[in-house]
Parts: C-alpha cells; structure tokens; sequence
C-alpha cells in the first residue's frame, strides 16, 4: 500500500514559495497591529470618512510582512492565493525600492492624494497579477466580467487609495492592455 501524500492547494504551495524567496515572510493579522490600527484611523481622518474599511476590507505589504484582515483564514484558499499573488508584488516592490524608498514613492510622489503616480504604478504591477491569478484561478472569462473590472478601475479612482489616479480613459486602457496579455478566452 502506498502512502498518501498530503494534497498542497496553489495557496499553500505560494506561501512555501515566498518563504523561499523571502526567508523573513510572514503573514500577520492587521487588526492585532497597533501600526494598521493607528493607519486605519489617520486614513479616516485624511479620506473625510471615506475610508473606513482599511482594517476589514484591505490586505496590506509592508517589508517583508503582508497584514491580512481577520476573516483571511475564513476564505477560499483559491481567494487567498489569488490575493496573495497581488501582495507577493508588492514584497518584491519592497525588496527593490527598500521600505524608506517604498514610503517616499508610495505615499507621498507626486501627491500623497489625487495624482499619487508612484502609487498607481505600483497599485497597477500588482493589480495585473491580480488579474492574471483569476484568470488562472476562476477562467479567462472572469477578469472580463464588468463587475471585476469595475472593481480593480474603482480601486485607482475612489478613496480606497486616496483617489490615486484620477485618469478613468488611462486606467482603461491599461486594463485593457492587461486583459490582452491573457490571449484570447477559450
């Protein structure tokens, strides 16, 4: 009789992976963080009430550590995968620009809000991983879905991110650029 070797989802086996290639990865619950708890706060004050969902409804990279709400355990391992495809961008973002220069591009160039161009581009190598991990994950028909479209774009244009890019005819046409890179649906 053979033995049964231990079936490993794609979550799993990305969460070996960047353990990897980032021997100080780790995952950590933001609402058991007094940094997120304090951002969540300044992020209300700064959005004028418009961002209120930072602890519950956003992960987060900082360094070599992605900050995940408190249902993340609750989630498909297929939704978590497809999440942390988008934050295993971001590790290697920091992994290249350093967390000090991270800080300085992502949070303040050219403007903190409104036009955070620095911001938009990191949002947008992150947000086509997105996109190509439900692609891989839900079908090639699932980015295409308006709804998920809709999604990714309002994340650029609404206070999510301080209304980092305020360009919808651009935005598009990147989305569209993405959806390209997939090749045709079957």
């Amino acid at each position: 009789m053979r033995p049964t070797l231990p079936v490993v989802n794609r979550y799993d086996a990305l969460v070996a992976a960047l353990r990897v290639e980032f021997p100080r990865f780790k995952i950590v619950r933001k609402d058991q963080s007094r940094l997120h708890r304090a951002i969540h706060k300044a992020l209300t004050v700064i959005t004028f009430g418009r961002m209120t969902t930072y602890l519950d409804s956003f992960q987060t990279t900082i360094g070599n550590t992605v900050y995940v709400t408190s249902d993340w355990d609750d989630w498909s391992a297929d939704h978590r995968y497809v999440t942390l495809r988008h934050e295993a961008i971001h590790l290697r973002q920091f992994r290249k620009f350093t967390l000090p220069g991270m800080a300085v591009l992502y949070l303040l160039l050219p403007l903190p809000m409104g036009l955070a161009w620095f911001r938009a581009y990191f949002e947008k190598e992150a947000y086509a991983e997105s996109v190509r991990a439900a692609a891989e994950v839900w079908g090639p028909e699932h980015p295409r879905l308006d709804s998920y479209r809709q999604h990714i774009i309002d994340q650029f244009m609404g206070p999510s991110y301080g209304w980092m890019w305020p360009f919808r005819a651009s935005l598009e046409r990147w989305y569209d650029g993405v959806l390209a890179s997939l090749g045709s649906p079957r």
